[in-house]
């Protein structure tokens, strides 16, 4: 099991979502996952990044709503940023 770090610009970009019950129950969904066996299925679509964010990982949690993150060592999982494409890049 991963241990979960939260950066300040997640939990900031958390709070812009919490309005809305669909998808914080969709975070939830993926980020159990995540945690527990850490990767994330394919069905979520996740792909290395490339550019400002070289190194980290993004999934599509639904259609327009994007998660990223680091894996790093000792099984810990940075939580960089979630929101939307245009919220992101």
């Amino acid at each position: 099991m991963k241990e979960l770090k939260y950066t300040t610009q997640f939990k900031k970009d958390l709070k812009r979502i919490q309005n809305n019950p669909k998808r914080i129950a969709d975070v939830k969904k993926v980020l159990k996952i995540l945690k527990q066996t850490g990767a994330i299925p394919k069905e979520y679509l996740p792909h290395k990044l490339d550019g400002d964010l070289k190194g980290c990982m993004e999934c599509h949690i639904n259609n327009d709503l994007l998660l990223i993150w680091i894996d790093e060592i000792n099984n810990i999982i940075k939580l960089i940023r979630i929101g939307t494409h245009s919220e992101l890049f």
